[in-house]
């Protein structure tokens, strides 16, 4: 698998038509992204290590998609082997009242991850250039300064996320952002087996049909967004997600490979603190 055939180049306008959600690259079988996937889940436990023990940087995926794309199992799946301890996972829904009094990235910087953990978002800031642009009405509730309304708003958004991922990663946060990309027909599919199955009914929402009435308007949305805010220091990953055994395959092999190329390590000892070490040694083998 080569990660770079999901990533979408800087200053680059991509069509999603371009894109087959259906895509299952080199793999073929189910059963050899299985083994993909323990591998690379079992290489991430050790990485996570060394990124507490380095302390130097802090992981921040983010997981954007329609309803039913596969972010929640992506994440439990994934993250499977990893320390708990070390992980934190927030999930954007619905703003509160105290959250609509702040800006509108104040929800998501407060809980960024510190050094040495890896935090992920489930929806994220981007719902600011989606939910808000498809559905004028959740704008409005935003209380934004009068004059400053809807003309230029978006690019003006654009702008300011782009301003604050490149200072995040200029501050050791690196970022990664994907967004699973699933078709129409098979969101329909997903959609039913939650009816049809009784196990499932539970998450099953009518607000996920209202959604699907705008399908064209978030595709072109999500078009914009990324042909906007795919940046050589935050690019966005395009993982076609009609098979969730791909998709999570292929966000595992990205996640692995962009930790690797951090080059982390264990903290070098100083002489004066090898010194004392030797010391508490032959202190703990007299007692």
């Amino acid at each position: 698998m080569n990660s770079k055939n999901f990533i979408i180049p800087p200053n680059k306008n991509i069509s999603l038509k371009n894109y087959p959600a259906d895509f299952k690259g080199n793999f073929g079988e189910k059963e050899k992204a299985q083994k993909k996937i323990e591998k690379d889940i079992s290489r991430l436990a050790e990485l996570q290590y060394l990124l507490y023990a380095q302390g130097n940087y802090a992981l921040l995926i983010i997981f954007q998609a329609m309803d039913t794309a596969g972010k929640d199992s992506a994440i439990k799946h994934i993250m499977s082997g990893v320390n708990p301890q070390g992980v934190q996972v927030h999930s954007f829904k619905e703003p509160s009242s105290e959250e609509l009094a702040h800006d509108y990235l104040w929800r998501s910087m407060k809980v960024l991850p510190q050094r040495g953990q890896i935090g992920i978002f489930n929806r994220s800031y981007y719902e600011e250039v989606l939910v808000t642009r498809v559905r004028p009405e959740v704008l409005s509730k935003q209380k934004l300064p009068p004059g400053n309304g809807l003309k230029n708003i978006w690019k003006r958004r654009f702008e300011d996320i782009n301003h604050m991922e490149r200072y995040l990663v200029r501050n050791g946060v690196i970022l990664l952002k994907f967004f699973l990309h699933i078709s129409k027909k098979e969101q329909r599919e997903r959609l039913l087996s939650r009816i049809n199955d009784e196990n499932k009914n539970w998450k099953f929402s009518a607000s996920d049909l209202e959604t699907r009435k705008y399908w064209d308007r978030y595709m072109k949305a999500y078009q914009d967004m990324m042909n906007h805010t795919s940046t050589e220091w935050a690019p966005w990953y395009i993982i076609p997600s009609d098979h969730k055994w791909f998709a999570r395959a292929a966000v595992a092999d990205v996640i692995v490979l962009k930790m690797e190329s951090l080059r982390l390590s264990y903290p070098k000892v100083g002489k004066e603190e090898k010194a004392n070490l030797l010391k508490c040694k032959e202190i703990l083998k007299k007692q």
